[in-house]
């Protein structure tokens, strides 16, 4: 089973969740827990351990000078701007390409071919005895997050329960962490901003084909809005986490509170029992 955890913002405890899940779980039995918010990844700081970096890379083409008659057609094909014919000289520039390989398959000389160019890496630990963490790490200045996503999920294959913690919003890497998934688990928060995104990731979700529910993180009580919203979109609310001084007070000090308070361990396991009932598969 493939759980996405996703939010429509940053900042409700998309991570949190995620994290205390993962615990809860692996308290009975083996979790990977894939960490696919790559451009700023924290779940680490909660499972801190040592860990084996496997690099990701990219293919970008590199051009032969000796066969290239700067006839222009890559230039031509290239919607990026990666390729820049010159008269005497064809610029390349990595950080735009995409990797779609279309320059190589439109020159008629066969001057183009394609070199692994490195954007990330993938860290992979064991934290706990039935907890496996796969950490997708971005390189500064690249943009191509769907590549680094996808090779964490390829690490995390074949296990029977696989947790993704997707980035904020609703771009591209959201999109990438969601296919495949057999549930997408929405955290928000009861706040206009919240309910505004709240409504934009489900539609993702919707759009995806992804069945949906929603967490309702720091609730102060006044969550009828958010309520109204699930009940109209039929998103089941799987839980709801109160605004707490003593749980804000765990995770400021990065503990969670499935472990480390009372109770919480018993309810986590229930939300993965709500998470499995509304998405109709078997764990």
């Amino acid at each position: 089973m493939k759980i996405a955890i996703a939010s429509g913002k940053g900042g409700t405890g998309k991570s949190t969740v995620a994290a205390n899940l993962a615990w809860a779980l692996a308290r009975s039995r083996d979790v990977v827990l894939v960490d696919c918010d790559v451009e700023e990844p924290n779940l680490h700081l909660f499972f801190p351990g040592p860990a084996v970096d496997v690099p990701v890379t990219t293919p970008v083409p590199e051009i032969d000078p000796a066969r290239c008659t700067f006839c222009g057609e890559c230039g031509k094909f290239c919607r990026f701007g990666a390729l820049a014919v010159l008269k005497d000289r064809v610029l390349v520039f990595p950080h735009l390409c995409h990797s779609c390989g279309g320059c190589v398959l439109v020159c008629p000389q066969g001057a183009v071919r394609e070199v692994p160019r490195t954007v990330g890496r993938v860290a992979c630990s064991r934290p706990l005895p039935r907890l496996t963490l796969i950490s997708g790490v971005l390189n500064e200045g690249e943009v191509q997050a769907p590549a680094v996503i996808r090779a964490a999920k390829v690490l995390a294959e074949g296990h029977p329960l696989t947790l993704y913690d997707a980035s904020p919003g609703i771009a591209c890497p959201v999109i990438e962490t969601l296919e495949g998934s057999d549930v997408c688990v929405l955290v928000t928060e009861s706040t206009p901003f919240g309910l505004h995104d709240l409504r934009l990731a489900a539609e993702v979700a919707e759009r995806v084909g992804i069945p949906a529910g929603v967490v309702i993180n720091r609730s102060d009580g006044e969550d009828a809005a958010t309520v109204a919203f699930c009940r109209e979109r039929g998103l089941p609310i799987l839980m709801t986490i109160p605004f707490s001084r003593e749980i804000a007070a765990v995770q400021n000090r990065g503990g969670l509170i499935s472990r480390d308070l009372p109770g919480w361990e018993e309810q986590f396991t229930d939300l993965f029992d709500e998470i499995v009932r509304n998405a109709g598969v078997r764990a």
